[in-house]
């Protein structure tokens, strides 16, 4: 649904312009409820004992992934839930490189992919392992087709942007400074 195709494909045939990323958001959180009933519904095999002693390490992993989530929800829940359309006719596009965003690129996914890991590791199951190994392959994936379209709106200011920020994890050898990155 987040292909251009597709959203054109509703644009025209439904006039859902305006309201298409509050659909695809209402969807994409029923399906999500209902995967995870049917995940957690399952039985399924524990595949190691976790030690007492590595839960708080564990959420060293777990925290600061939350964390990350939770500073790029608040920064693009209206814009990225579709709720803005509500009041707002078109929200402006433009590349935000500040905060998180001037040490890498994807801080949602890499919030997201430390806490599915962090919790698969406190519950090791194999249905939980299948669904952080495709949902790690999942936002691997969908970050190629995202900068794909990226590249296509913004041009050589995405693609420096780009070369300058890590997409997933900030790099500590980075030396590029915000104002050299636009």
């Amino acid at each position: 649904m987040a292909d251009k195709v597709v959203k054109e494909f509703f644009r025209i045939n439904f006039n859902l312009d305006r309201y298409y990323r509050l659909i695809y958001t209402i969807l994409v959180s029923i399906l999500l409820v209902l995967l995870l009933w049917y995940q957690y519904s399952l039985l399924s095999p524990i595949l190691f004992d976790i030690p007492l002693l590595v839960v708080p390490a564990i959420l060293l992993m777990i925290l600061p992934g939350s964390m990350l989530m939770y500073i790029s929800l608040k920064k693009y829940f209206f814009l990225l839930s579709g709720i803005r359309a509500i009041y707002e006719k078109a929200p402006a596009h433009e590349i935000k490189i500040n905060g998180i965003h001037q040490w890498m690129r994807h801080p949602l996914y890499t919030g997201t992919i430390m806490v599915v890991w962090g919790f698969f590791f406190i519950f090791p199951f194999l249905h939980n392992l299948i669904a952080v190994i495709l949902l790690t392959l999942y936002v691997i994936v969908g970050i190629r087709f995202e900068e794909k379209k990226l590249i296509v709106e913004f041009g050589i200011q995405y693609r420096n942007y780009m070369k300058s920020v890590p997409a997933l994890f900030p790099s500590i050898f980075s030396t590029k400074k915000k104002s050299e990155i636009v």
